[in-house]
């Protein structure tokens, strides 16, 4: 069977681009998808919206919808690469029972504007990455017929709250863990810039401080008494910022701790996590999460499942690399 083939819709079948209209309906498409890959839903309304409308993203030339022959969306692919940076991460979300035949189309059409999305952004060799639950073998092959192969996994850790102290507990000695001031220039830099060094040895992209800024401008909601410092002798050593994302969901969520190579493996972002715990619990969070690639060098799983985190889920992480301008053969 030829490409055209393998990435032709079926007779009757669209696509067209998405609009802000349709962000109930491809919710429901992808509460259909992680139903049937992981067992429950694990997106919000709000997510699909700041999917839409991310930095570097824009819905009327970087996103599609597939409808089959009634109308019905069935299928939603999308490019996500805030930082502008040399590497994009794909999704091609389909209908389990229904939007399957879509799935090939629209990941030709994604790939194919992956050559362009790098010519934009100023990178001659430019990597795009996909992510797969291990059980979705029909996407991972999908993914492997268009040049993907394996790189990594993630993995989507869960905690209940009930039971958690709305009270932490005491930081190690000789250190304090208080919440971030939000609308103090030098406070937030310090936060950030302990995110860029502790990940500078991992998997994490680097993002400027201006470039950081924007993006959480561009979030719908943020709550600072969620997120924290731990400083030793006046110095930030270490910081756990939260999202809004898991809010519709009742979850509190742990978007990235780090702490400083120096100050490791004294109790600090265990000391962070625990602080973030309460505040959830405080507010009537029924349980915690967040994410971590299992590959990181600082063996960060080992912590979360020390404080009561354990895997929902994993995800293989899957990685191809396009040339600016030139198109994938249709």
């Amino acid at each position: 069977m030829t490409v055209a083939a393998r990435t032709a819709l079926p007779e009757g079948w669209t696509t067209r681009r998405p609009t802000l209209d349709d962000i109930p309906e491809i919710l429901a498409l992808v509460h259909a998808s992680d139903i049937a890959a992981i067992g429950e839903p694990d997106f919000t309304a709000d997510e699909v919206r700041e999917r839409l409308t991310d930095a570097n993203t824009d819905m009327s030339v970087d996103s599609w919808l597939a409808l089959d022959e009634a109308g019905a969306i069935v299928g939603w692919t999308f490019p996500s690469n805030m930082t502008g940076g040399d590497r994009d991460f794909l999704e091609v979300f389909v209908h389990p029972e229904r939007g399957r035949p879509a799935m090939r189309p629209l990941l030709a059409l994604v790939m194919n504007r992956m050559t362009e999305r790098a010519a934009l952004l100023g990178h001659q060799r430019y990597e795009v990455r996909a992510g797969a639950i291990p059980a979705e073998q029909h996407y991972i092959d999908a993914l492997t017929e268009a040049g993907f192969v394996f790189h990594r996994q993630h993995a989507r850790m869960r905690m209940p709250l009930d039971g958690v102290s709305p009270t932490p507990p005491e930081p190690p000695a000789g250190a304090i863990v208080r919440p971030v001031r939000g609308d103090d220039e030098d406070d937030m830099r310090a936060l950030h810039a302990v995110i860029e060094e502790a990940f500078r040895d991992t998997d994490h992209f680097a993002v400027d401080y201006p470039t950081w800024r924007e993006q959480i401008a561009n979030e719908p909601s943020v709550s600072y008494d969620e997120w924290f410092v731990a400083e030793v002798d006046g110095r930030v050593v270490g910081s756990l910022q939260s999202s809004d994302s898991g809010i519709d969901d009742n979850e509190g969520w742990v978007k990235r701790l780090a702490v400083l190579g120096a100050y490791r493996k004294r109790g600090l972002g265990e000391a962070l996590l625990r602080r973030a715990f309460a505040v959830y619990a405080a507010k009537g969070r029924s349980h915690a999460g967040l994410g971590v690639d299992l590959a990181n060098p600082t063996e960060a799983v080992r912590l979360y499942l020390a404080v009561g985190l354990t895997p929902l889920y994993r995800a293989n992480i899957y990685r191809t690399y396009v040339t600016a301008g030139v198109r994938s053969p249709a």
